[in-house]
C-alpha cells in the first residue's frame, strides 16, 4: 500500500510524543500539518513540486500565518500572526508542510535554547545536553528524526551552532540572500534565516526555494586539487579534545581526497569582530523589536516585554542594551569602519591564498549540560563564560556577512556530535553549497 503525505505527518507526530524531554517545539499544528498533508494526497501531483511532502519545523521568531509567534518570549505567547514570512510562503508553494513553531533561546539573544519561559530545548544525542542556540529547538527536531529540515535564524551562529551540536548540516547564507519579511530580528545588519537539515543535499533545495536563484542543479564539487584554507592559528586554538581529534580526521579526509590545505591564518580577525558584532546587535535590537511590536499591533509595549522576559541572561543583556546604550558613534564606527575592515580581511584572505574556501571547527567545545551551561563552561580544565565560548568561530562571517556551512565531523566517545565549517566569499554560496555536498560525502 502507497504511503501517503499522511502517513508522513502522522509518523513525525508520534516520534514528537515519544520525545517529550527534548521539548523542541512552542507550538505544535499537528491538524494544519495533516491538512496541509491531505491536500498533497489529494493533488495527485506526482513530485511536480520542488519540496513536495517535505515536512519542515520553523523557528519561532518566523511569521506562520494563524500560528503564534512568541520570539520564545511569554509575553508574546497569544499573539499570532496573519501572514506567512516571504520564505515560508515560498516553502508552502513549493509543497513543503510546515508542522510547527520550534523552541529557541528566548528573543534569540543566546546560544544554550534553555529558555526560562517555554523550557529548555535538549539536545537530540544527549537530552541533558544543550542544543545551542538560538535556533535549538529547530535543529533538535531535525536531529530527532521529528522533521525532515527546518529554519532557524542566525545572527552569530544560530543556526550553525545547534546544528553542529546535534549533528546536522546548518547553512549561513551571504546576508541579504533571503527575504527578511515577517522575521522578529535583533539585528537588520546581521540577521537572516538559517536553513537546516540531515543532509546538505536537503538545504540545497530549501536554498533553491528560498532564494529564487538556481534550479536544483548544485553538484558535488570535485575535492581533487581544490584549494581550502585552514587558519589554524585563528580557530584551531584550545579545542576540546573530541573536536581536535574530529578535526584532524577530516582534514586527513580530505588531503587523501586530493584537497589542497593551506595552512594560512586571518590576522586580526577577532580585534576586528569584537568591535562590530556586541555594538551592531546592541544598538539595534532596542530599535527592531519595538518597531516589530508596533507595526505589528503586537499590543505590547517594548517596557512590558521586558518586563515579561523569562531568561535571566536574556533580561541581563537587554537591560543593558537599554540602560547602558551604545553610543551613536560607536555604532556608526562598527558600521562604517570595522566591519568593512573586516570584509576586507576575509577578501584578502580568499584572494592571497587563492582558497575557495576556509575549514575549521564550528564550536570549539561539544555540547556541555545543560543545567551548569547558563553562564560558564569548562574546557580543558579552565572555567570560560558560555556564549564567548560557543560563538568564538562563526560570529566573524556573521559580522562579514559572508555565507558558512556547518556539517558533521564525528562524535566524542559520550557520543556528542562534532560540527566543521566552511566559509566562503561573499556571494559564493551555490560554490560553497558544492563543495560542502562533497565534503560530507567523505567525513
Amino acid at each position: 500500500m502507497k504511503t501517503t503525505y499522511i502517513d508522513k505527518v502522522e509518523a513525525f507526530l508520534q516520534k514528537i510524543s515519544s520525545r517529550p524531554e527534548l521539548n523542541a517545539f512552542i507550538t505544535l499544528d499537528a491538524e494544519g500539518a495533516r491538512e496541509q498533508a491531505a491536500a498533497l494526497d489529494a493533488s495527485n501531483s506526482g513530485g511536480e513540486f520542488a519540496l513536495e511532502g517535505m515536512v519542515i519545523s520553523v523557528k519561532d521568531n518566523i511569521a506562520v500565518a494563524g500560528l503564534p509567534i512568541t520570539g520564545g518570549t511569554p509575553s508574546l505567547r497569544h499573539f499570532r500572526a496573519t501572514q506567512d514570512a516571504a520564505t515560508v510562503r515560498r516553502l508552502r508553494d513549493a509543497g513543503a508542510i510546515i508542522l510547527g513553531k520550534a523552541n529557541m533561546h528566548e528573543l534569540a539573544v543566546g546560544i544554550t535554547s534553555n529558555n526560562a519561559g517555554f523550557g529548555a530545548v535538549g539536545n537530540a544525542h544527549a537530552p541533558a545536553c544543550i542544543p545551542g542556540g538560538s535556533s535549538g529547538g529547530t535543529a533538535a527536531a531535525i536531529a530527532a528524526g521529528f522533521v525532515d529540515a527546518g529554519l532557524g535564524t542566525d545572527t552569530g551562529g544560530s543556526s550553525r551552532i545547534p546544528a553542529a551540536l546535534n549533528g546536522i548540516a546548518g547553512f549561513r547564507p551571504t546576508t541579504g540572500r533571503y527575504s527578511s519579511d515577517g522575521i522578529l530580528r535583533i539585528s537588520n545588519t546581521r540577521d537572516t534565516i538559517g536553513p537546516m537539515a540531515n543532509t546538505v543535499a536537503d538545504v540545497v533545495r530549501l536554498d533553491n526555494v528560498m532564494s529564487g536563484d538556481g534550479d536544483g542543479s548544485v553538484q558535488p564539487e570535485k575535492l581533487a586539487g581544490l584549494r581550502v584554507g585552514v587558519p589554524r592559528a585563528t580557530f584551531y586554538d584550545n579545542l576540546d579534545p573530541p573536536v581536535a581529534a574530529a578535526m584532524d580526521n577530516a582534514l586527513q579526509a580530505l588531503r587523501d581526497a586530493g584537497v589542497k590545505l593551506i595552512e594560512a591564518d586571518l590576522p586580526d580577525v577577532f580585534e576586528l569582530n569584537e568591535k562590530v558584532g556586541f555594538p551592531v546587535v546592541l544598538y539595534e535590537i532596542i530599535r527592531l523589536v519595538p518597531e516589530w511590536l508596533a507595526a505589528n499591533d503586537a499590543g505590547i509595549t517594548f517596557a512590558a516585554l521586558l518586563d515579561g522576559v523569562a531568561s535571566p541572561d536574556v533580561k541581563g543583556i537587554l537591560g543593558s542594551a537599554v540602560n547602558e546604550p551604545i553610543p551613536e558613534e560607536v555604532y556608526r564606527a562598527a558600521l562604517d569602519t570595522h566591519r568593512p575592515a573586516l570584509q576586507q580581511a576575509y577578501r584578502e584572505y580568499f584572494r592571497e591564498h587563492n582558497v575557495e574556501a576556509i575549514i575549521f571547527p564550528t564550536t570549539p567545545l561539544v555540547a556541555r549540560p545543560i543545567a551548569t551551561s547558563d553562564e560558564m563552561v569548562v574546557i580543558n580544565g579552565t572555567e570560560i563564560p558560555t556564549f564567548p565560548a560557543y560563538i568564538r568561530n562563526t560570529d566573524p562571517a556573521s559580522n562579514a556577512g559572508i555565507p558558512g556551512l556547518s556539517l558533521p565531523a564525528g562524535k566524542s566517545p559520550e557520543g556528542l556530535p562534532v560540527g566543521l565549517e566552511i566559509d566562503g566569499p561573499a556571494g559564493s554560496d551555490r560554490r560553497l553549497l558544492s563543495i560542502g555536498l562533497a565534503i560530507e560525502r567523505i567525513v
